[in-house]
């Protein structure tokens, strides 16, 4: 197949889940447009993400004057068609908090996308998130594009879902997929009954060649490494309040945090208000390769978050032999195991992370390495990105 991949801003270092699933797509023979709005806004330390950045086409560097163009075109190709997608432009911007004119901007990128998939005989096409790129995939479809389908991950799709018209994005697919089985139980919510069979659930997937038999679990004091975007629903702040108390009982914890974004100031200052600069490394955004060693060098993962899918960091962990200890919340309790490969707390609690990070470090290493290789061959079984990336091509190719 012919498949065109439309995205907003593509590659991010916290999108390497795309990345993947394309790449296992071409593994598997088939041809892949990128077709990203613009590029990424956080710096790329990954070669593979500098390889992608390479092989995509960016809409809106063509400029204003070539998008009108694409839809002068399209308007005399189709007039009817092209109003048709007006006035679907129209009613998804009344609904939106982007507003009418973006969305005629999104009318304008979608009548150049469709220019471009049908130059590349493009026969589908899958957008990632459920914001502005699943909308110009599908004012793509109704401007003559190729068919339409689009990943939810979650959480912003579901804390706007009328705003965000997924409920007419799911009616005009001719699929949408959700990440777990909790993103579908979401998705039922805004689409009618008779659309729910169009609700896939494909998990992202992790490369199993890139994690190699783990590296035995480190002797020393307890180590966690928590990796993602420093924003406020990641719960950064809520991990240093519990690690300020760890370290009343285990001096010697550490942490390391890798990622980066608007939070640092904040994340920083409050380092410094406990006393933790010798407890926590920052490593900033770091590569593939990075990652693996910094699970190999720790015990177990923290992922504090509010509000998530299914972080791909969780996936990574248990691949790479780790615990991991994370929140109570959407699709983790699907993987995550409660005292089989991890720990499961109530999100913003800093009393529980605290206890569930101490019982961590007073389980037994015996117990512990059970418990790794139980996380490592449950998500190995689960997570295959190339397993999953033929099931989603199944579901592109299906009449």
């Amino acid at each position: 197949m012919n498949i065109a991949y439309i995205l907003n801003s593509y590659p991010q270092p916290s999108h390497s889940f795309i990345r993947r699933e394309i790449r296992a797509l071409e593994a598997q023979g088939h041809a892949i447009t990128r077709l990203a709005m613009r590029s990424g806004d956080m710096p790329l330390v990954d070669a593979q993400d500098l390889e992608e950045a390479a092989a995509t086409h960016y809409v809106l560097r063509i400029g204003a004057l070539a998008l009108l163009n694409a839809v002068l075109q399209s308007l005399r190709s189709g007039p009817k068609r092209f109003g048709a997608a007006l006035l679907l432009a129209l009613k998804c911007g009344r609904r939106s908090e982007a507003g009418v004119l973006k969305h005629l901007i999104y009318l304008a990128e979608a009548a150049y996308v469709a220019q471009v998939c049908d130059a590349a005989d493009v026969t589908h096409a899958h957008a990632h998130f459920g914001t502005n790129a699943a909308t110009v995939a599908m004012l793509s479809a109704a401007l003559g594009g190729p068919s339409y389908s689009f990943t939810v991950h979650g959480p912003e799709e579901y804390d706007a879902p009328r705003a965000l018209s997924l409920g007419t994005k799911i009616a005009r697919s001719k699929f949408t997929v959700a990440i777990t089985s909790y993103g579908r139980s979401q998705l039922s919510r805004w689409a009618g009954p008779d659309h729910w069979d169009k609700i896939k659930v494909v998990q992202c997937g992790i490369d199993p060649t890139r994690f190699p038999d783990p590296l035995p679990l480190p002797d020393g004091p307890p180590r966690f490494v928590a990796i993602g975007r420093f924003v406020e629903q990641k719960g950064q702040l809520i991990v240093l309040e519990a690690l300020a108390d760890l370290i009343t009982t285990h001096a010697d914890a550490h942490l390391t945090l890798i990622g980066d974004g608007e939070m640092r100031g904040q994340i920083e200052a409050r380092i410094n208000t406990l006393g933790l600069q010798n407890n926590i490394t920052l490593t900033g955004w770091v590569d593939e390769k990075r990652i693996l060693s910094e699970l190999q060098n720790a015990h177990a993962l923290l992922m504090p978050s509010f509000a998530e899918g299914l972080p791909m960091v969780i996936m990574e962990a248990m691949a790479a032999g780790r615990l991991v200890i994370a929140t109570y919340i959407a699709g983790i309790p699907e993987l995550v195991q409660q005292g089989k490969t991890g720990w499961l707390v109530p999100a913003g609690d800093p009393n529980a992370l605290t206890k569930a990070m101490s019982e961590m470090a007073k389980t037994a290493p015996k117990q512990k390495l059970k418990m790794a290789k139980a996380a490592r061959k449950r998500v190995l079984d689960r997570h295959d990105v190339g397993a999953e990336a033929a099931k989603l091509a199944a579901y592109m190719a299906s009449p």
